[in-house]
């Protein structure tokens, strides 16, 4: 029998090199890399390699060594979230303006009421045995409200756009509903992995003193960071991972998931310092693109296309049309309602339903805590798939024939420009 080192010097490689040629196709149909590796990851589980060859698989992928590539997996899964809490910058939430807190506050909130309709009619058909309707319904609703900001900056960073009015604009709006949808999931695990209601409001609490203290921390950080920094870049690399490992180990012991832990220190570490700048580009360059398709290959090994049960379609089109609906018509109203003209609004609600990684590791965080499903699992992963991959062709239609939409801008809460100015909110 292999040893669980073999295995894994096998199965490593044959993930990395399979994500990565994925994303080099996504890139020259004009896809963001993301799309795929997600779709490399299914296409390596059970909905097609595992239907078509289930020896290759089996030979790739032993159930032997699954443990091992899934803990490798979520390693990189928390870096890759530090990541994203490092770049949501939350001084520039602070300094949104009006129209951006409109947009954000409509692409989440009509999603919100729309999931939690479709929640409640499918908790007596998909939901498991033994979870609760209040965590089932505030999961789904949270779930359809998510927008994926690191790959919506990178749609738009591809096409030239991250630095517009536009891209300035969106992004702002992207990064202020990642942090509401952030903080409805701590309640919605919180109560999922509660015994009581008692037990979940304490998991909140703590959250919420673990953010208190990581936010009233930030000088001491900053100093500690400052100090390492005139010792080496790999020092502080190394607080820095040490750091979000601790942060994620903390509120598992709390009782919501280590994911939360780890984007909470990437939003509080303090910004401006180029050695955390540097830090984070090696974490980027190696740790994402190495290990975090393992965590894409888990997902996929959860998704089974093939078995979904004929009569679950229905729901799979009802769940990517309320998606759809919800984010489509809660940013593109909210934005007309703020006074931006129809192409603008549109385009609102396109960017905002680009949901992407981030869709799928909440989805991971669901199906692990036994909140949804594996066929509730496999309909959200393809809602997440089609509605991010349908980002990037809509967004080069619309954008058509429209420079002023390219106009640059200086950070976000420059986005909204000069009353009059064309398509900008007025």
């Amino acid at each position: 029998m292999s040893s669980p080192l073999s295995l894994v010097l096998v199965a490593v490689p044959a993930v990395v090199l399979a994500c990565q040629t994925g994303g080099w196709l996504a890139r020259r149909i004009g896809q963001p890399a993301v799309i795929g590796e997600m779709a490399v990851g299914i296409l390596l589980g059970p909905s097609l390699l595992g239907w078509l060859a289930p020896g290759i698989q089996h030979l790739l992928l032993p159930p032997a060594v699954l443990p091992f590539t899934s803990v490798l997996g979520n390693l990189a899964l928390l870096v890759f979230l530090f990541l994203v809490g490092l770049e949501l910058d939350l001084r520039s939430l602070r300094a949104t303006r009006r129209a951006v807190a409109s947009v954000a506050a409509g692409s989440i909130l009509l999603p919100l009421a729309l999931g939690t309709g479709l929640a409640v009619a499918m908790y007596p058909a998909l939901a498991p045995p033994g979870v609760q309707r209040l965590p089932f319904v505030l999961f789904i609703a949270t779930a359809l409200s998510i927008t994926a900001f690191p790959v919506l900056a990178r749609i738009l960073t591809d096409r030239g756009l991250a630095t517009t009015r536009l891209g300035a604009f969106a992004l702002a709006c992207a990064a202020t509903d990642d942090a509401l949808a952030w903080c409805l999931l701590i309640a919605a695990t919180a109560l999922a992995t509660a015994g009581s209601p008692l037990d979940a409001l304490t998991a909140l609490a703590l959250t919420a003193v673990l953010t208190a203290v990581l936010t009233v921390g930030r000088p001491f950080v900053k100093r500690m960071l400052e100090r390492a920094a005139r010792t080496s870049d790999d020092l502080v690399t190394v607080l820095l991972v040490a750091g979000l490992l601790l942060a994620a180990c903390a509120t598992d012991r709390i009782g919501v998931h280590p994911a939360f832990g780890a984007f909470l220190f990437g939003a509080t570490v303090p910004r401006g310092l180029p050695a955390v700048e540097r830090s984070a580009a090696r974490l980027q360059a190696v740790v994402v693109p190495v290990l975090l398709p393992l965590f894409f290959v888990d997902t996929g090994l959860h998704t089974d296309l093939a078995a979904l049960p004929a009569s679950q379609w229905g729901w799979a089109g009802l769940v990517l049309a309320v998606a759809v609906t919800g984010k489509w018509a809660g940013a593109a109203g909210a934005a007309r309602l703020a006074g931006c003209d129809w192409r603008w609004s549109a385009l609102m609600g396109t960017l905002m339903n680009c949901r992407g990684i981030t869709e799928i590791v909440v989805l991971g965080i669901g199906l692990q805590l036994g909140i949804i499903s594996t066929n509730l699992f496999t309909i959200m992963v393809l809602m997440a798939v089609v509605t991010t991959a349908a980002t990037a062709p809509l967004l080069d239609r619309l954008t058509r024939g429209a420079p002023d939409l390219t106009t640059p801008a200086r950070v976000p809460e420059s986005a909204t420009t000069q009353p009059g100015s064309p398509g900008a909110p007025r």
